[in-house]
Parts: structure tokens; sequence; C-alpha cells
């Protein structure tokens, strides 16, 4: 019973580090698509709240967070991908760039990667808003 007891206690720490992560907003982000179909492989710099079209679905961007220590090592992409005359939702949610597959677009043709986050640029040095 001890054991289980220490066990239960050093996985709950692990769980509360993992959520206390620090997150910085970034201005957009850089996706990569395919195009099943063609083979196309495109990559895309896509700003916070803008949509972009890409065949015949249309992916808007709704926000961007990466870990503050390092703006390389993780995205967190809030995105909208819709049909462009259906209408149809194909996708709303977070993608993470470290494991795509979580959260992936289920569409025939299309496929969608989030790659990492752009950072606001204030002159030449990168601002950061964190959380």
């Amino acid at each position: 019973m001890r054991v289980l007891t220490f066990l239960f206690i050093v996985l709950a720490q692990t769980v509360l580090a993992q959520g206390s992560i620090k997150v910085t907003n970034g201005s957009g982000a850089l996706l990569r698509t395919l195009d099943r179909l063609s083979g196309n492989v495109a990559d895309f710099k896509i700003t916070n709240g803008e949509e972009i079209a890409l065949g015949n679905i249309n992916v808007l961007m709704k926000e961007c967070r990466y870990p503050s220590q390092s703006i390389d090592s993780n995205a967190f992409a809030f995105l909208v991908i819709s049909g462009q005359e259906t209408e149809k939702l194909f996708f709303e949610g977070w993608m993470i760039s470290s494991s795509p597959a979580l959260s992936a677009l289920e569409h025939p043709r299309y496929d969608v990667w989030v790659l990492k986050c752009i950072p606001y640029l204030k002159g030449n040095f990168i601002y950061q808003r964190t959380f």
C-alpha cells in the first residue's frame, strides 16, 4: 500500500509539473500542407485571425502558442478548417507540432500540420507576451 501511495504522489507531481509550463502567444504560425492527389507540399505563414484558401478548403488561424523558454521546441495552434463550397467543418481545435497525429485533420485530399509559431516582432527584438 505504501508503494502505491508513493507512486501516486510521484505521478501526481509529474502531471502538475507538466501543467505549469509557461507559454507565449505568437503572431501566427508556419503551416505545412500536403495535397494527396498532386503530391504538392507547401509551407504557409499565416497570422492570427487570417484565413487562407487551400484548394477547396479554408484554413482559419485563431491563435498560436509556444513554450516561453524555446520557440522551436513546440507549437500549439488553434485552427478552424472548413470547406469553401459546402462550409462543412473538417477540423476545429488545437494542433500540436510535436504530436501531429494527436489532433489531426480528417480530410480525403489535404493534410495540414503546424511547424512552429511566429513570434511578435517589435523593432529588431522579439516581443513576448507570456501567460
